[in-house]
């Protein structure tokens, strides 16, 4: 057992931003390596328009990408610079550049959203005597010691964001870091888009023809870029062994990225071949409706093997009321309520140990095996659980609350009582 005081607050869209807002306004430099379709490029986006809606100035520096625009149309000032290399030269010479920036625009805070891109910036921060934070969006793999000293830049914030309590227990545990300079700040997501009241019969209906999916077939949705880490191969299997027990009338959808730098694909696609399943696996492009292929789905699974932190299409999936399957490095207690922690009556979906592909077919076996209102109640209780816990307008009043106190312009916020985990 060990104790955990740790600050929760939660980011997202300002409603009431005034007690922070045109008094001494704060001045942030935030350097992201991509403005793409990853967690830490949505997180950087997010963050520009809840300060610039605010009255802050927000500056992102980052290598051009199709939220490029969603920076300039927050009222942020985007930079364009490609900074997400770790070659030693590139990342001095970027240091040099994010100093000039941090000097010219008077920054108040450097904010690094990723490892690469932090070296440079922690070198900026200090040689300009400027604030260094950092935020985690997943836990990183150190198989060795070099990866362990490039990875721990990230907790060499003076203050360190996570974005779930668990990513916020690993930074302690494996690195000592003190409870007083870690903030959870889960991302947040846009309610108004993700809501199944507003996604019509006909859009879903359309993304089922695309996917050649018959009327009475149970989508199994996996969404999220095409990495190990992500545990595709896990569900593979699963799906192979709910073949051998006689299900029919399934189909796991892989919605993702397949960026090409990695063989996983290739290999994925030689484990289909293998476990003779085809038939009930497809891989979609990366699709620009997705409130529509979250109310196409029966269930959102999340096989991850590593420490995913918050997964925003989690948030989502439970934002468009269907019952989610997690693997245990996938999302904590503060993202999904599952049993044995949360009564039965107060779930929002089922948990696995990851890696376990017998666990997570046992999962789709139980959870198909409830009566379609048990389902549709279990989908319900997530709707309400992130509507009240990732409200939009708490996030952004507590995300601005600790900028203000990072910068200088507010009191240290009060921690939490201390809570007991296992």
């Amino acid at each position: 057992m060990s104790s955990v005081s740790v600050q929760q607050v939660t980011a997202g869209e300002p409603q009431s931003p005034e007690p922070y807002s045109n008094r001494d306004p704060i001045s942030a430099l935030t350097v992201v390596p991509t403005l793409d379709v990853g967690a830490a490029d949505a997180g950087a986006v997010a963050l520009a328009r809840t300060l610039s809606q605010a009255g802050h100035r927000a500056v992102v520096v980052s290598r051009p990408g199709r939220l490029a625009a969603d920076v300039t149309a927050a009222g942020a000032e985007f930079v364009p610079l490609d900074i997400g290399g770790n070659n030693p030269i590139a990342i001095i010479r970027n240091a040099f550049a994010l100093m000039r920036l941090a000097r010219e625009r008077h920054c108040d805070v450097i904010h690094a959203h990723g490892r690469a891109v932090a070296w440079s910036a922690l070198l900026a921060a200090r040689l300009t005597g400027v604030p260094f934070v950092t935020t985690w969006y997943k836990g990183f793999r150190e198989q060795n010691l070099f990866k362990r000293l490039y990875n721990g830049v990230m907790a060499r914030g003076d203050r360190i964001i996570a974005v779930s309590e668990q990513l916020a227990q690993l930074v302690n545990d494996r690195y000592g870091t003190p409870w007083e300079r870690i903030t959870v700040l889960p991302s947040s997501i846009d309610f108004e888009r993700f809501d199944p009241a507003k996604v019509t019969r006909e859009r879903v209906e359309a993304l089922r023809r695309g996917w050649g999916i018959k009327p009475d077939t149970k989508v199994i949705l996996v969404t999220g870029r095409i990495l190990r880490r992500k545990g595709h191969h896990v569900v593979v299997r699963a799906a192979q062994r709910l073949k051998e027990m006689g299900f029919k009338d399934f189909l796991c959808v892989f919605v993702g990225e397949d960026r090409g730098q990695t063989r996983y694909t290739g290999e994925l696609w030689d484990l289909v071949l293998e476990t003779q399943t085809m038939d009930v696996v497809r891989m979609a492009s990366p699709l620009h409706d997705m409130p529509a292929a979250y109310a196409a789905a029966a269930v959102v699974v999340s096989a991850a093997v590593q420490p995913e932190g918050l997964q925003r299409s989690i948030i989502e999936a439970q934002a468009m009321g269907k019952p989610v399957i997690v693997s245990d490095l996938a999302a904590g207690p503060d993202v999904v309520l599952t049993s044995p922690a949360t009564p039965d009556g107060r779930v929002t979906g089922l948990r696995f140990a990851a890696g376990d592909d017998a666990a997570l077919a046992e999962r789709l076996v139980r959870l198909f095996a409830m009566p379609e209102p048990t389902r549709r109640a279990i989908g319900a209780r997530g709707q309400a659980w992130v509507s009240t816990h990732f409200a939009p307008a708490t996030v952004a009043e507590q995300a601005l609350k600790l900028y203000a106190e990072i910068a200088g312009r507010a009191p240290a916020q009060a921690q939490r009582p201390q809570q007991t985990r296992s």
